[in-house]
């Protein structure tokens, strides 16, 4: 195996005389609109692998057989701490990690070879609550990077030179920043901010690929006169919260490209406190449908009205066709932070329409859900209020929080990296919202974390048949939450990290048996991915424990004697199937 250190402080000059030693990784072979849709196996294009959002590769070299010989081929070192969020994109020889504070990495993606290196210096008094980074999208020959200062950048691909740059948001007076990866549909790059907990009124920009122009501008939360707007106190003292309501699209969204409709996930509302903005508050926790072409909304549902849990609905559901009565139906399934499972009916013209939900963990707020439209009713006692105290279950960080979910199709199964047992106790308060400070309606020293008694386990992965709408198996983790989106591949095999014991494992997909895992020098918290080179297959995670889960395993620490923190340091590393 190689060792590699990402360049750090290597200047990009000697980089070309490195590549040419070692042959280089050759042409690069733009990213087209037809690629994307259908993404060659050996590939892995998207943040979720493609447009539907399974997280799932047809290679299959790797199986059940063979995947006890998994061994590391090369690693490199990032060079930065924080929570590493975004997976390794390939196209050919050419592999893009972004990472925390601004970077992005380019490797061969065969020999671990630095390429080049990009980073963008934060600005003088910039700060955010997670400084993280989810990942890159490719398109043509450039590579795009949202920074965490809200700034949108295109780079050469085989050089890492900026191309072009475009202010997506204000971090100074507005109050938000960016984590999430961009998605382009179409040329056009696609990408919403971070910042609920500071009175963000969510948005999503669209941008012109090549010359960097904004095209559209789709608020989720609607202003006077616009659909949904009634939804929001029309008078009284809170008859303005929809100015800084919250529901920030801060995760990447999915795209189903036979009828040119995205599916875009909204956070939770702002402040978190409900009472605060009486009403359902759409389009608060809620999957929205829009034409990519202008933004607009031709759909959506709405997860759970009037939010008062910080159960954001940022994941945008996973696209994939139930097999109902003999008949292909294209459907939407997500497994919400609010614990409940979604089937969700979708049509050619982006409507949506609920069919049914499931408890895949503890929910101690809905009371009943309604079986035609999905509305749940609520349990007053677990919802909190101003001045009210409540504990609810899950907590904010929810059944599961922002990891991605992986779909099957050889299986028929959704694998959803989940959490359980555990609740959130606050009071809720009135705080103004002003530039750079926290208005999320609860003082940060009044959120309490309430674990249930002799709980036999927080995390864990559950494996659940889409057609049937029932679990199949499930791994749990007695010591350990699971942060870790899942990887699912042809060969029926099911990668993931997330715990705090620093693992990577590969799972049975069938069975949910633990075939192999690898220690690696921090937790993995990125989406793993696959790709393939001389007809090899390689699989690719990065570690790099930080950012929420590692406030929560300090936590865990102060309540159960859990190991206090986890070694932080971020490191790309690749496997294929040794000798």
């Amino acid at each position: 195996m190689k060792m590699l250190l990402a360049i750090g402080a290597l200047g990009l000059a000697i980089v070309p005389s490195i590549c040419a030693a070692q042959g280089g990784p050759g042409d690069y072979k733009p990213v087209t609109h037809g690629r994307l849709v259908n993404p060659e196996p050996e590939n892995w294009l998207l943040t979720k692998g493609n447009y539907a959002g399974w997280s799932y590769s047809p290679l299959n070299q790797i199986n059940a057989s063979n995947v006890s010989r998994l061994r590391p081929v090369w690693s490199a070192a990032t060079n930065v701490g924080s929570g590493h969020e975004a997976p390794a994109i390939v196209n050919g020889r050419y592999m893009f990690v972004a990472t925390p504070h601004n970077q992005v990495l380019a490797f061969d993606s065969k020999t671990g070879e630095s390429l080049w290196r990009y980073r963008r210096e934060l600005p003088e008094g910039f700060g955010a609550l997670h400084m993280t980074n989810r990942g890159v999208a490719l398109w043509g020959d450039k590579v795009y990077i949202a920074s965490v200062d809200c700034m949108l950048a295109a780079l050469d691909a085989k050089t890492g030179k900026k191309v072009w740059e475009s202010q997506v948001c204000d971090w100074k007076t507005g109050n938000a920043y960016i984590t999430s990866a961009p998605l382009v549909v179409n040329g056009k790059v696609m990408v919403g901010p971070s910042g609920g907990e500071f009175g963000v009124r969510g948005f999503l920009k669209a941008f012109d690929a090549e010359t960097g122009k904004e095209l559209w501008t789709r608020y989720s939360v609607p202003g006077p006169g616009e659909p949904g707007s009634e939804t929001w106190p029309q008078d009284g003292r809170w008859k303005d919260s929809w100015k800084n309501g919250g529901g920030t699209m801060w995760m990447p969204g999915n795209y189903d490209a036979r009828n040119d409709v995205l599916y875009w996930g909204v956070g939770n509302g702002a402040p978190w406190i409900g009472d605060q903005r009486p009403g359902d508050n759409l389009y608060l926790a809620s999957v929205l449908s829009l034409n990519p072409n202008d933004g607009a909304v031709k759909g959506h549902f709405q997860y759970h009205w009037n939010d008062s849990w910080d159960w954001a609905g940022m994941n945008a559901p996973t696209l994939v066709d139930f097999n109902r009565d003999g008949q292909k139906v294209p459907g939407l399934i997500s497994a919400q932070r609010n614990g409940y499972l979604f089937w969700l009916d979708r049509d050619a013209n982006g409507r949506i329409q609920y069919r049914k939900s499931l408890p895949y963990v503890k929910n101690t707020v809905f009371k009943s859900v309604d079986p035609k439209t999905g509305r749940p009713t609520y349990n007053e006692d677990a919802k909190p209020s101003t001045g009210k105290s409540a504990t609810y279950c899950p907590s904010l960080w929810g059944g599961k929080d922002w990891p991605y979910e992986a779909y099957s199709p050889n299986t028929g199964m959704l694998y959803v990296p989940f959490n359980d047992n555990h609740c959130m106790k606050f009071t809720g308060i009135v705080q103004p919202v002003a530039p750079g400070q926290w208005s999320a309606g609860v003082e940060t020293t009044d959120i309490k974390l309430v674990i249930e008694k002799d709980f036999p386990y927080i995390g864990g992965i559950q494996a659940w048949s889409v057609d049937g709408a029932k679990e199949i198996w499930r791994n749990t983790y007695p010591k350990s939450w699971n942060f870790g989106s899942i990887l699912a591949t042809a060969g029926d095999i099911i990668f993931a990290g997330g715990t705090n014991d620093r693992s990577f494992r590969a799972y049975d997909a069938r069975s949910g048996k633990l075939l192999w895992e690898f220690p690696t020098p921090s937790g993995i918290i990125s989406p793993p991915s696959s790709f393939a080179i001389d007809g090899k297959q390689y699989i690719a995670v990065v570690a790099g424990w930080g950012v929420d889960v590692a406030i929560i395993q300090g936590m865990m620490h102060d309540q159960f004697g859990w190991e206090k923190a986890v070694p932080e340091g971020g490191s790309v590393w690749v496997f294929a199937l040794g000798d």
